[in-house]
C-alpha cells in the first residue's frame, strides 16, 4: 500500500504518526524476557525470529515500571510513560475507603491509544489479546460497530458483535476454547492474528499473549522451546502477508525460588505488622488478578500506604534493611525514577531483588498453584528488559535515534510505523 497525500498525519498523544505503508503487526510476547530469544536464536530453532533480526532491526530496550503485562500494554499502545496514561498495575489503594481499586477498566487510562486515534482517521484495526483484563483497556474509544474488532481468547467463546465487533469465533477458527493456564490461550490469539490480516488486512493489528508458558518454565526448559517454536511458525505465516512486524514484551522472568526450590518470598505486610504496629501499613500487591494460579500473586515490586502515624521515612527503613530488597523509595522518588502517576502511588514503592518475590500477608497467599514448580515471575526494575524487534531495516533518522538512546518499550509503535521503509 503506498502513501497517499491524502491519508492524514494521526496524532496521538502529541506523537505524530505516518499512515502506514503496509498494515503494521504487534506482538506482544507476554513474559518474553531476552533471555528465551538469547537461547533460541543460538540453538537456530526460531528461525522466523531470526530472519527478523539479521534482516530489520533488534535490540533491547526498558520496558515501563512496575514491569507487569498492563502498565506495559497500555504504554505500547498509547506510546506513552506509565505516568502519562495512568495505569500502574491492577490495583491501586483509594485512601478514602481503603480499599483496593481495580485498575484495569478503561475509565482510568488517561490518553488515547493509537488504535483507536487510527480507527478515528478511517483506518482498519483490531486487537486479540489472552486475557479480558486487557481487551477494554485497548479497545478504548474503537466504535465496533464500524468495523473494528477487539475481543480476548479468555473469552472467544462468547464474543459478539456488539462487544467485540466478531462473533462465533472459535468455529471462525476451526480450534475449541483453551484454558487459562495454557499455551494454546496465546496460541489462539496468534491464529485470530494471522486470519484476520488474510481476511480483512487492517491497518494496526495488535496481538498480546500470556506468560503462562515463562512462569511455568525456563529458557531451557523443553516446554518452553516447543512454545516458542510455535510462537515463530506463527510469525512466518504473518512474515508472509507483508506486513511491517514488530515484537516486544510486557516484562521479563526470573525465577525467584531457593535452593530447595520454595518460592523465596519476603512476606512484606506480616513484617511491617511486627516491626511498626498491626494495622499501621497497608501493602498491596499489584500483580494481583483473577488468575494467580502460576505466580500465587508474588511480583517483585508491591506498594506500602501508611494509615496516618508512621512516616515513610520509618517504613523506608524498616524495610530497607531486609535481605532481598534492592529498593525502597518515598513516593516522589519512585515517580521521578520510573515516571508513574502521583496521584495512584504509594507512600512507599518496594522493589525485590532478581531471585526474590515480595508478598503481603502470608496467610492472604495461596500458592497451591506453584505446586511441582519453582516460581518464575517479575514485577521489578531486574525484570523490565525486552525485546524490540522489527523485521524492516530501520530509515537513517530511526537509525541515529537508535544510537544515541535507550530505547523504551512504548516507542515501538512509532518506530514501526514512522522509522521503516
Amino acid at each position: 500500500m503506498s502513501q497517499s497525500m491524502s491519508q492524514p498525519v494521526v496524532v496521538v498523544n502529541s506523537t505524530e504518526y505516518r499512515w502506514p505503508i503496509r498494515p503494521v503487526v504487534v506482538v506482544c510476547i507476554d513474559g518474553g524476557d531476552p533471555a528465551y530469544l538469547r537461547e533460541y536464536l543460538a540453538q537456530g530453532v526460531v528461525p522466523n525470529i531470526a530472519r527478523c533480526v539479521s534482516e530489520g532491526f533488534a535490540t533491547v530496550a526498558q520496558g515501563s515500571m512496575p514491569s507487569f503485562t498492563c502498565p506495559n500494554n497500555m504504554s505500547i499502545i498509547t506510546g506513552t510513560p506509565t505516568a502519562a496514561h495512568g495505569i500502574s498495575g491492577n490495583f491501586y489503594l483509594d485512601t478514602s475507603t481503603w480499599q483496593p481499586v481495580v485498575m484495569t477498566g478503561p475509565e482510568l487510562l488517561r490518553g488515547d491509544t493509537i488504535l483507536a486515534r487510527f480507527a478515528a482517521a478511517g483506518a482498519r484495526v483490531a486487537t486479540v489479546t489472552a486475557k479480558d483484563k486487557l481487551r477494554r483497556q485497548l479497545g478504548k474509544g474503537l466504535d465496533l460497530s464500524a468495523g473494528h474488532i477487539s475481543f480476548s481468547a479468555e473469552h472467544a467463546d462468547r464474543c459478539t458483535l456488539a462487544e467485540n465487533g466478531i462473533d462465533n469465533v472459535l468455529e471462525w477458527l476451526g480450534m475449541p476454547q483453551p484454558g487459562m493456564y495454557s499455551m494454546e490461550l496465546s496460541l489462539l490469539v496468534m491464529e485470530a492474528g494471522i486470519r484476520l490480516m488474510h481476511e480483512q488486512r487492517p491497518e494496526l493489528l495488535y496481538l498480546s499473549l500470556t506468560d503462562w508458558v515463562q512462569h511455568k518454565w525456563a529458557p531451557n526448559e523443553a516446554s518452553a522451546r516447543e512454545f516458542y517454536q510455535k510462537l515463530d511458525a506463527c510469525i512466518g505465516r504473518l512474515l508472509a502477508l507483508d506486513v511491517t512486524l514488530a515484537l516486544t514484551a510486557d516484562h521479563g522472568m526470573n525465577d525467584k525460588s531457593n535452593a530447595a526450590g520454595e518460592p523465596n518470598v519476603i512476606w512484606l505486610q506480616d513484617h511491617l505488622d511486627a516491626a511498626l504496629g498491626k494495622d499501621e501499613t497497608v501493602v498491596i500487591c499489584p500483580i494481583t488478578d483473577a488468575f494467580v494460579g502460576h505466580h500465587g500473586a508474588l511480583g517483585g515490586f508491591v506498594r506500602v500506604w501508611s494509615r496516618g502515624r508512621v512516616s515513610a521515612r520509618s517504613i523506608i527503613d524498616c524495610v530497607s534493611a531486609i535481605e532481598g530488597v534492592e529498593l525502597a523509595l518515598d513516593r516522589d522518588t519512585a515517580c521521578r525514577m520510573f515516571e508513574l502517576p502521583a496521584d495512584r502511588e504509594a507512600d512507599v514503592a518496594v522493589i525485590a531483588r532478581h531471585d526474590v518475590c515480595i508478598g503481603g500477608a502470608k496467610a492472604n497467599h495461596d500458592l497451591a498453584g506453584l505446586a511441582g514448580h519453582r516460581l518464575r515471575t517479575h514485577g521489578g526494575v531486574s525484570e523490565s528488559a525486552v525485546p524490540f524487534i522489527l523485521n524492516r531495516p530501520l530509515t537513517d533518522g530511526y537509525k541515529q535515534r537508535a544510537a544515541v538512546q535507550s530505547l523504551k518499550s512504548y516507542q515501538l509503535f512509532d518506530f514501526a510505523i514512522n522509522g521503516t521503509y
